[in-house]
């Protein structure tokens, strides 16, 4: 559910007209809707109640704006992070440092540095080598490093390959059959405590089952463990349960999923860790847009809109599908393609689509584009970057400026020996 909805006959983010933010902002905009995201945040923890031992950090990758960690700190989630600059936002959010988790395949020298000062709550080791590594620098910092170890449980969670993170050949975590030698050599280490297993196999998750055969192969590593005489106190089930981009995608729900959890780990005797992203934030956002015209095509038109690849990368990458929708539609449809103005023949976001009939100047927008839409936009043909938006009731504030090219081109300079 969302609260994007036709009202009077045009498209509204809660009680504010779409149609009034792209003339107040212009487009191609991004408008987040605050009543989503919250109501999204509470239904995933009602999802967990059940459990004993909860906690919730929230995946920044999937939207870092500084109002929705804001927003998202205010119902009680931390964050998980992959970088210092996501560390960075979320503190800068009110998110405590001891909530966030510290993930991510490739953490440098410098951000575990930051990250022991900062005094983060856990880091998620991706290997035997970081482990080390993070040792020396918490015994020359006098700190003392959180752990859980990252395993690789070699289970193909159905999602498209690029989001794929449990099978074996992944670059994430350690191998399944490697990792209580490598957690027991660990746990001996000056400055590491070690409490516990990460796991996470994808994002966009339409199938349960396969993280549930993920979560019983943790299970039983965390058996072993404990066999061995180890400390197991957290298990880190990560996140990327994957949300409808489409009105008849049928997936499971947080509740579907809360109750798989239930069934595999209520005895576990640990502290459960998650980690949505997607979910809480996928359909809590739209990229308005305006038709820059439409071209005759072969045998279906071209509506060429002023969002682009740039601005919203997943249907490139992925070839992933967003609902389009014109802000103010007439009822009638049409067959056409939908494409973006670089000069790239990626920039496609849908070919020979059913949707409402529009002509140059009519505004749009793409749904289901707060996760993964501008976190990873980008100025390529020298565009602006897109701004965001956020809707609350009938208010309304830009939450990032859009910058324009010229802000960019400031930031560059020519050597003297050019001249």
């Amino acid at each position: 559910m969302d609260h994007f909805a036709n009202t009077g006959g045009e498209l509204h983010a809660e009680q504010v007209s779409l149609a009034v933010i792209a003339r107040e902002v212009g487009t191609p905009v991004y408008v987040y809707s605050r009543a989503t995201l919250s109501r999204h945040a509470r239904v995933f923890r009602e999802a967990l109640a059940a459990l004993p031992k909860v906690h919730i950090a929230f995946a920044v990758k999937s939207n870092p704006n500084l109002a929705v960690l804001r927003l998202l700190a205010k119902e009680g989630y931390g964050a998980d992070v992959v970088s210092e600059g996501e560390m960075n936002r979320a503190l800068a959010a009110g998110m405590k440092p001891e909530d966030i988790v510290f993930s991510g395949v490739g953490k440098t020298r410098a951000e575990l540095i930051a990250a022991l000062r900062a005094g983060i709550g856990q880091f998620n080791l991706e290997s035997e080598e970081e482990g080390v590594e993070l040792s020396e620098i918490a015994v020359d910092l006098g700190a003392r490093a959180v752990c859980t170890l990252r395993v690789n449980p070699d289970v193909d969670a159905r999602t498209h390959a690029k989001i794929s993170t449990g099978k074996a050949e992944n670059k994430f975590g350690v191998a399944y059959d490697r990792a209580a030698d490598i957690y027991v050599r660990l746990s001996a280490l000056p400055g590491l405590d070690m409490r516990g297993l990460a796991v996470h196999i994808g994002s966009q998750i339409s199938d349960l089952e396969p993280s549930r055969q993920a979560f019983i192969k943790m299970g039983a590593l965390m058996m072993t463990l404990r066999e061995k005489g180890q400390s197991v106190t957290h298990m880190d089930l990560g996140g990327g349960l994957g949300v409808p981009y489409k009105a008849d995608d049928a997936l499971p729900t947080p509740a579907d999923y809360g109750r798989m959890v239930s069934d595999v780990a209520q005895d576990w005797g640990v502290t459960l860790m998650f980690e949505p992203g997607r979910v809480i934030t996928g359909n809590s956002g739209v990229l308005v847009t305006e038709v820059v015209r439409v071209k005759q095509g072969t045998d279906k038109p071209w509506i060429v809109v002023d969002a682009a690849m740039n601005d919203l990368a997943r249907p490139a990458m992925y070839d992933a599908w967003h609902d389009f929708a014109a802000v103010k539609p007439s009822g009638e449809s049409m067959i056409a393609n939908i494409v973006g103005p670089i000069c790239e023949s990626s920039d496609t976001f849908a070919m020979a689509r059913d949707i409402d009939v529009v002509k140059a100047g009519d505004l749009a927008i793409f749904r289901t584009a707060g996760a993964y839409g501008a976190t990873m936009a980008n100025t390529y043909n020298s565009r602006p970057l897109v701004p965001e938006v956020m809707v609350d009731g009938d208010k309304w504030a830009i939450v990032a400026n859009r910058i324009e090219p010229a802000a960019i081109l400031a930031a560059e300079q020519v050597p003297a020996w050019l001249d």
